[in-house]
């Protein structure tokens, strides 16, 4: 798996729905578990659509990808928050866990 491609507008992360973690029935557990810790905290999370995560929760959200990068069970890559060239600074509170594309 990939980074998670990620922007921000109006202080709104969103993650493209097609890099985040998939719920799997008789899955991982860790996997499973990345799944619904990242669905928790989102303000909007279809699953046909980009997750939305408002500004309030992006320190949970920093400290739940660190968390789960650190444990072994995921890929580096899987915990990492990938933004455009083009957005500019990534915010400080992001910046630990998230990579330029």
């Amino acid at each position: 798996m990939a980074d998670m491609k990620a922007r921000i507008e109006n202080q709104v992360l969103f993650l493209h729905h097609e890099d985040l973690p998939e719920f799997k029935k008789g899955g991982s557990v860790v996997r499973n578990s990345y799944f619904w810790a990242l669905r928790s905290i989102a303000g909007r999370a279809s699953r046909y659509s980009d997750w939305e995560y408002e500004l309030e929760v992006w320190f949970a959200l920093k400290r739940m990808l660190l968390s789960f990068a650190e444990s072994g069970y995921l890929g580096y890559r899987e915990t990492l928050l990938e933004f455009p060239l083009t957005m500019g600074e990534i915010p400080d509170v992001l910046r630990d866990v998230s990579t330029w594309e």
